[in-house]
């Protein structure tokens, strides 16, 4: 491919020699050798009794920065992802260097104007307001003790249960005081409908099957479970009034067609931002068609391991770490690559693309521009703009997403 490098540079002389002498060095404190103590061994007999095969390692990762400065000056190269080194050849004289370096590719960019993207209209049922209004009332019922009665699809019940396959407690299969909310299919098939009708103090058994779908080892096999009713809650559903207005922090609400209207708006509102979001992903869609690009398959791999660097980030913050989360969903990581190589391919030309626009469009930035949006998103985030420079470790990387929202929007602008 056009955009790939292979530089072979050696390093020798005076360069190598200094290398094997700090290899030496730092090697030599920690050496045991026979008559001397550690650090003090002269370099000839170090090498005679170690070997200077012990030092080219070091003295590799001493001349190695300097030896891809002059790859990439020799070739006047920019590379794009972390270069593969190999080393051709070493000895006490000379350590020679392969280096593979991958530069932006070619890109050929049509049209990516006039593309007719069509944008969906935002529309609200009255169907919609209702089921919206319900949910609200849920998220303000109250829930409470039930005095007396049974339980009832609804109510939470407040269990103490116990599982026994086979005549042996299950494992992970007891609780305590454990609320479960009838309706919410939290248990096996048959176990909320089985304690549907209990009352408060009750016990009861249940003799029921698990899943065939379940893990492979309880998979439809019977089991029983010792089911005793601690308590009894229900909901409590609010009356749609001024004070349940208030409550939601609609203040000057005083009409139930005031309420409907503000909740129409709020999911209008709701609506247009994923028909925003869903016109985006459509017109750069729609431009990337348009787009001619082969893509090195490191340049691939390397935007994939960005992309499980950021989501072992995301599970990381829940307290989940990436190892279980394979385990859990069956991956491997190659699976994992597998999994996210095409959205990787996607991001990828998305950016190219808009890159290409942004040069074509001549898209540019002030100093002063680029203080003030940096300022701006520092405040929005509720952070210094210096922690916001180190997170994203220059203004530069500011400036640069500042020409890519705005590539994006010309293209917006023109469909």
């Amino acid at each position: 491919m056009k955009n790939v490098f292979e530089i072979e540079i050696t390093v020798k002389g005076e360069a190598w020699e200094k290398a094997l002498d700090k290899a030496y060095k730092k090697k030599n404190k920690e050496a045991k050798i026979e008559g001397f103590r550690k650090g003090t061994a002269p370099k000839d007999i170090y090498i005679k009794k170690m070997g200077i095969e012990t030092l080219y390692m070091d003295a590799v990762d001493a001349v190695m920065d300097d030896a891809y400065k002059e790859a990439l000056a020799k070739e006047k190269v920019t590379p794009i992802i972390e270069p593969n080194v190999d080393i051709l050849k070493i000895d006490k004289d000379a350590v020679t260097f392969k280096f593979k370096i991958i530069t932006k590719p070619e890109i050929t960019m049509g049209d990516y104007k006039n593309l007719k993207v069509k944008k969906e209209k935002a529309e609200v049922s009255k169907e919609e307001i209702n089921e919206e209004i319900t949910k609200l009332k849920n998220q303000l019922a109250e829930i409470v003790p039930k005095e007396s009665g049974k339980v009832v699809k609804g109510n939470t019940a407040v269990i103490d249960f116990e599982g026994f396959v086979d005549g042996k407690s299950l494992e992970g299969g007891k609780g305590e005081n454990f609320p479960l909310e009838i309706g919410s299919n939290t248990f096996i098939p048959g176990f909320e409908d089985g304690v549907i009708g209990m009352e408060i103090g009750e016990t009861k058994e249940l003799n029921l099957k698990f899943p065939e779908d379940y893990v492979a080892e309880l998979k439809g096999k019977e089991v029983l479970f010792k089911v005793t009713v601690k308590e009894i809650k229900e909901r409590i559903i609010p009356e749609v009034n001024e004070d349940f207005y208030k409550d939601l922090g609609f203040e000057d609400i005083k009409t139930e067609e005031e309420f409907e209207n503000e909740v129409k708006n709020v999911i209008l509102e709701r609506k247009n931002a994923d028909i925003d979001d869903k016109f985006i992903d459509d017109c750069l869609e729609a431009a990337s068609k348009n787009l001619k690009v082969e893509l090195n398959p490191e340049i691939i791999d390397d935007e994939v391991h960005r992309m499980i660097h950021q989501f072992e980030e995301q599970i990381r913050m829940q307290g989940i770490k990436l190892e279980d989360y394979m385990r859990i969903a069956g991956l491997t990581h190659e699976k994992l690559h597998e999994q996210m190589e095409p959205e990787a391919i996607k991001r990828i030309k998305y950016r190219y693309m808009l890159e290409y626009i942004a040069d074509k469009e001549n898209i540019d930035f002030t100093k002063e521009e680029v203080t003030a949006k940096t300022k701006e998103m520092a405040d929005n985030y509720g952070i210094s703009v210096e922690e916001l420079l180190k997170a994203y470790g220059s203004d530069e990387v500011v400036k640069y997403d500042m020409k890519m929202h705005k590539a994006l929007e010309i293209i917006k602008e023109n469909n």
